[in-house]
């Protein structure tokens, strides 16, 4: 009966395997903090910058990229950006003074 068990394959998840970016946007510097998750991250700036995303950062104009992360599997993007949410705010500070001292917009350089 050869051929006519079809043949079982294990494919990879290429959904879930691809990269994401851990990423932080505030309103201006030292102010409100956001940290979220995305596999497309100009696309998920432009959303902020322009008031295309409901919920927290349109209500408190969060629009300024200063701070990302990229990683080869979204996996491990989700698994920072669940852990940093619970940093004190602190350590978000700091982070993000360690590459962006002036707190700039990164978008441009995306």
């Amino acid at each position: 009966m050869a051929g006519l068990v079809p043949a079982i394959h294990a494919l990879p998840n290429t959904s879930m395997a691809k990269g994401g970016y851990v990423y932080i946007v505030t309103n201006k510097p030292n102010g409100t903090l956001y940290i979220g998750v995305t596999s497309n991250l100009p696309q998920r700036a432009y959303q902020h910058r322009n008031g295309l995303v409901e919920g927290f950062t349109k209500r408190y104009s969060l629009k300024r990229l200063v701070w990302y992360e990229h990683y080869e599997d979204i996996r491990d993007a989700i698994r920072r950006e669940k852990t940093m949410k619970h940093w004190p705010r602190a350590w978000k500070a700091r982070l993000i003074n360690a590459t962006n001292r002036e707190w700039n917009d990164l978008y441009d350089q995306l």
